[in-house]
């Protein structure tokens, strides 16, 4: 075994007979977990996934969630060894190239037949997570309540507008700027509730032989049928036309909502878009601040310009555009 691989991943692969095994780390999620790939002497590789310090076996939401989406089926890395008492767990090795590599790789054509293999998964996702819900299960006991989304939103005000941007918002400021995200909270929380993956956009894909497989789904919830949907369409590391939206928030809404008229589907959507574009600023001021981690700062003015579209076509957030925009210009 290499000398400069971690003792605890080092002492994994002897236990699974793979101590011979040519270990490189992988590229860091914005996590504390670490990634290795082992690579077989004989051919194959797998993925070990260390994290901070042991747990109880059968703990981990990560494998939960991985049992419960297999069941459905969803195409998701199976655990192949859990170890609790090393903190370790090894996956299959889905490669490295995930949606957004794709679309980046390719020759300026939109892989538009991986968004609509995206879509389906998730229009299965949902169906299949009320067939198979279950309360002893994490996610059927979490959910993006008004608790949890003003939080998030809170999150947003502190890490992106005052700490990322150095903005010092007076009180009346703060109180009506609240309310405003209150209300959009309020109305997403009220919505009936579907499993949702919570992370759910092109870095979680990941593309293999074709095919999409779905990773980083530890954190699923209950929550708004739209919330997973928005994440995919708009997301800040890959854009999409207007056009493919379009065709895609359609396709969805025929499968899944088909009783809903397009424009009332619309206009939920960009309610969903609001909250999870300024959930996401919030998380790329904490990275580039509280991290010191810059990487996530290049996708900043994206994610502005998606709610400024969200803003410039529905005139119900044109109170929350007056508010926000003395602290972020670019939502004039």
């Amino acid at each position: 075994m290499q000398t400069d691989v971690p003792s605890r991943v080092a002492e994994a692969l002897a236990r699974i007979g793979l101590a011979d095994a040519r270990v490189t780390p992988l590229t860091p999620d914005a996590s504390d977990r670490r990634y290795y790939r082992a690579v077989r002497s004989a051919g194959g590789s797998l993925v070990v996934v260390l994290h901070t310090s042991p747990f109880a076996a059968g703990s981990l939401p990560f494998v939960q969630v991985a049992r419960l989406l297999s069941d459905m089926p969803l195409p998701v890395p199976h655990v192949r060894h859990e170890m609790a008492d090393l903190g370790v767990l090894v996956l299959d090795d889905l490669g490295d190239v995930t949606l957004q590599m794709e679309v980046d790789s390719g020759t300026g054509a939109l892989p538009v037949h991986l968004y609509e293999q995206a879509v389906d998964l998730l229009v299965r996702l949902q169906s299949r997570g009320r067939d198979l819900a279950d309360n002893r299960l994490e996610p059927y006991r979490l959910a993006f309540d008004v608790e949890k989304l003003m939080w998030e939103m809170d999150f947003f005000i502190e890490h992106f507008l005052e700490r990322f941007r150095g903005c010092v918002i007076r009180p009346a400021d703060r109180d009506a700027l609240r309310r405003e995200l209150l209300g959009i909270v309020e109305e997403l929380a009220a919505e009936p509730r579907v499993l949702c993956h919570r992370d759910y956009h092109s870095r979680n894909l990941m593309v293999k032989d074709g095919r999409l497989f779905v990773i980083d789904f530890q954190d699923a919830r209950m929550g708004p049928d739209t919330y997973d949907l928005v994440s995919l369409l708009r997301d800040s590391y890959v854009p999409l036309s207007p056009e493919t939206v379009a065709q895609l928030t359609e396709r969805f809404r025929l499968a899944a909502a088909p009783g809903q008229p397009a424009s009332h589907f619309g206009a939920r959507c960009r309610l969903m878009a609001v909250q999870r574009n300024l959930k996401a600023l919030g998380t790329f001021g904490f990275q580039a601040v509280a991290r010191a981690n810059p990487v996530y700062a290049q996708y900043v003015p994206r994610t502005l310009g998606y709610v400024r579209e969200s803003f410039d076509i529905d005139a119900r957030f044109g109170r929350l555009r007056d508010v926000l925009a003395p602290h972020a210009p670019e939502l004039r």
